[in-house]
C-alpha cells in the first residue's frame, strides 16, 4: 500500500519536530516496589529523552535531516538536553533556552525482569507555548512537521500553516486533551498509544476504533502501537497488522519505544517505502531501542536497521 499524501521536495529539513524534550533519571529495580516499601536499586543513569526530541535524534541517526523546535530551561538539565541534540546533528534553529525555567525531567523506574517502565515527570509552565509563540517560520523549511500536543494551541497554528503549504502533519498522542477536535482534522499521520483509540471512540476493538477515528477526523493514516503485539495501522486501502520483533538479547528498557516506532514510520514515509515496509521498520526501530537503558541509547543507524529487518525476514 502507498501512503495517501505527497511529500514536498527541495526543503532544508525532512522533518521538524515540535514538542517535548526531557532529561530522564532511569532507575533499574529487581521488581517494581510495593506501596510503602523499600527496594535496593540495581543501577541508575541519567540520559536525554522527551518524545519529540528523541524522535528527531532517531531520524537524524537514520540519515535524515531533522530539526527540533522546542524549549529548554537555562539549568544544567537544559545543557544536557540541548547538547545531546547538537551532538546528534539535529538542527536547533528553532530551539530556545528560557531564562529562569527548569528543563522537563522524568524519573523512570525500570523493572529488570521485563524492561517495563513507570514514568514520573514534571514540565515547567515557563516552557509552555501559546498560539502566538508557534514557530511558524519552520513550516516553509520542512516536508513533515511531527508534534506532540502538549501545547495544543501552538500545534493547531502549526498544523494550519502546514496544511496551507502542503506540509505533511504527523502527531504522537497518548491521551485526550482540550482542543483535540480542532487539531486532529488537520493531521495526516496519527499514531496513538494502545488505549487511546478506544478512549476516543468507545470501541474496544483496535481495528474498529481506528476505522472510526479515520471516519471522524479524516486522517490519511491512523495507527496504534501495541507493545509486544506489534502495531496496527489503517491506510485507505485497509489495515496493516505488523508483529513486533524480538529484542536482540532481551528487552532491557521500554522507555522511548513509542517514540522509536514513530522514527521508523517517518523514515519509511520519507524514503518512499510502502505502508507495510514502514510498519516493519517502525517495529524494528522500537525493538532495537529496547536493547539498552534510555530513550536514545540504542537507536540504530540506517545500515544497522536495514540489516536487522532483512535478517529477521
Amino acid at each position: 500500500m502507498k501512503f495517501p499524501f505527497k511529500l514536498l521536495k527541495d526543503k532544508r529539513f525532512d522533518v521538524v519536530g515540535f514538542g517535548t524534550n526531557a532529561v530522564d533519571f532511569l532507575i533499574q529495580v529487581p521488581a517494581y516496589p510495593e506501596f510503602n516499601s523499600k527496594v535496593e536499586l540495581v543501577d541508575y543513569t541519567q540520559a536525554p529523552g522527551g518524545e519529540v526530541a528523541s524522535t528527531m535524534a532517531g531520524l537524524q541517526r537514520l540519515g535524515l535531516a531533522a530539526s527540533y523546535a522546542g524549549r529548554f530551561g537555562d539549568d544544567p538539565a537544559g545543557d544536557i538536553g540541548y547538547v545531546s541534540l547538537e551532538e546528534e546533528g539535529v538542527d536547533l534553529t528553532y530551539a530556545e533556552r528560557i531564562a529562569g525555567a527548569r528543563t522537563q525531567i522524568a524519573f523512570i523506574i525500570i523493572d529488570t525482569r521485563n524492561g517495563e517502565r513507570t514514568v514520573i515527570w514534571k514540565r515547567d509552565e515557563k516552557l509552555r507555548y501559546q498560539a502566538a509563540d508557534a514557530p511558524l517560520a519552520a513550516i516553509s523549511e520542512t516536508r513533515i512537521i511531527h508534534m506532540t500536543p502538549h501545547d495544543t494551541s501552538a500545534c493547531i497554528e502549526l498544523a494550519r500553516a502546514a496544511r496551507s503549504e502542503g506540509v505533511v502533519v504527523s502527531i504522537d498522542i497518548d491521551r485526550t486533551f482540550a482542543g483535540i477536535e480542532e487539531l486532529l482534522p488537520l493531521v495526516d499521520i496519527l499514531i496513538a498509544s494502545s488505549d487511546l483509540p478506544a478512549a476516543l471512540t468507545g470501541l474496544p476493538d483496535p481495528g474498529r476504533s481506528l476505522e472510526r477515528l479515520q471516519e471522524i477526523y479524516g486522517c490519511g493514516i491512523v495507527g496504534v502501537t501495541l507493545g509486544e503485539e506489534g502495531s496496527l495501522v489503517l491506510a485507505p486501502e485497509g489495515l496493516v497488522e505488523s508483529p513486533a520483533y524480538p529484542v536482540p538479547g532481551g528487552c532491557v528498557d521500554t522507555t522511548g519505544a513509542g517514540d522509536s516506532f514513530r522514527v521508523g514510520i517517518l523514515y519509511g514515509v520519507l524514503t518512499g517505502r510502502s505502508v507495510e515496509e514502514s510498519c516493519r521498520f517502525a517495529n524494528a526501530v522500537a525493538a532495537l531501542k529496547c536493547r539498552a537503558v534510555g530513550a536514545r541509547t540504542a537507536l540504530p543507524c540506517e545500515a544497522e536497521l536495514i540489516e536487522f529487518v532483512e535478517g529477521c525476514g
